[in-house]
């Protein structure tokens, strides 16, 4: 199965996020709103590309051909892909807020450049928490076999047997998976979250604004939600695997329940990968006529600044008329 998925995820990943770059990148004004969809789709077209390397490692048995090196990136891609994909939504979440909220200012001082620099700033955040991925991932040849796995070595030591050794191991381990689980997931949901009840109770009470901010509201609040429902089984999971190997007395039903789990929620996570440019189509106002239209019109529409939302919108808005 996960075969299966990881390779739907590589064709789709990079076919359909290839596309939005393209689109965004250089067929499209630039827009703040262009700008960060353009970063969401580089983060999943960097994670995408590197998907043939865990396909490979599935297919032949858990067998790493590829090398140390390699082994560290795919793991750090993974986790960037995370961590700037979260974190953008992040800035997405309080740039619509702000938008809404603070409607005039926002068109004072909402420009690309600014999202480019906020973008930039998001990828650097995304690097440094992932360089711990990178440091700790490490190969190691199987006993009597050919066979080379990619693992993570907390303890950064071949010694499985000395207590202070295996005492760091832990240490590490947990300390690493707590913390993913809270920077990756709990502290970003929660300022979206929070965003969006701002933004929520802000719409109820002007309607106007409500209906010109429909369609962008549309498509951030599908791609966020489809975020969280494809991460928060894999960091559940993640948390419940660390449960697994560090509880004592060991628990075999909580082994098989990780055992199964583990690899449906990576593919989950995975797969988010490629939804994202099927929803900017998808949720496109003028879907029905989608399939007549080149794919460069329906993703403009997609992307399309709400009205008055900064002032190159509003620009443009004055000129159609």
């Amino acid at each position: 199965m996960s075969m299966i998925v990881y390779s739907l995820a590589f064709v789709l990943g990079v076919l359909g996020n290839g596309v939005v770059i393209w689109v965004t990148g250089f067929k499209m004004k630039k827009t703040v709103n262009t700008v960060w969809f353009l970063n969401l789709a580089v983060a999943d077209f960097l994670f995408t590309a590197f998907l043939p390397l865990s396909v490979t490692y599935v297919a032949t048995g858990f067998h790493w051909p590829f090398g140390k090196f390699m082994c560290k990136m795919n793991s750090t891609f993974i986790n960037l892909n995370m961590f700037a994909s979260v974190y953008i939504l992040v800035v997405i979440s309080m740039d619509r807020c702000v938008s809404v909220v603070f409607p005039i200012w926002a068109q004072n001082h909402r420009s690309v450049r600014k999202a480019s620099c906020l973008s930039l700033a998001v990828w650097v955040l995304a690097l440094i928490l992932s360089i711990p991925h990178f440091v700790f991932r490490d190969t190691t040849q199987l006993n009597g076999s050919k066979d080379i796995r990619c693992f993570n070595n907390y303890a950064l030591s071949d010694d499985y047997e000395t207590p202070s050794v295996q005492q760091l191991r832990l240490l590490r381990y947990r300390a690493m998976t707590i913390t993913r689980f809270l920077l990756g997931f709990v502290v970003p949901f929660t300022v979206i979250i929070s965003c969006y009840a701002v933004i929520i109770h802000r719409l109820r009470r002007n309607r106007t604004l409500a209906s010109q901010s429909s369609r962008p509201f549309k498509i951030i609040t599908a791609v966020i939600t489809t975020f969280f429902l494809c991460w928060a089984p894999f960091h559940i999971f993640a948390l419940l695997e660390m449960a697994a190997y560090t509880s004592y007395p060991p628990s075999p039903s909580l082994y098989f329940i990780v055992s199964v789990g583990i690899p449906i929620t990576t593919s989950m996570a995975f797969v988010n990968s490629c939804l994202n440019p099927l929803l900017y189509v998808f949720i496109s106002p003028n879907f029905k006529d989608a399939i007549h239209r080149s794919i460069v019109k329906v993703l403009e529409n997609a992307f399309q600044e709400s009205p008055g939302s900064d002032v190159e919108s509003k620009s443009t808005n004055i000129q159609s008329e």
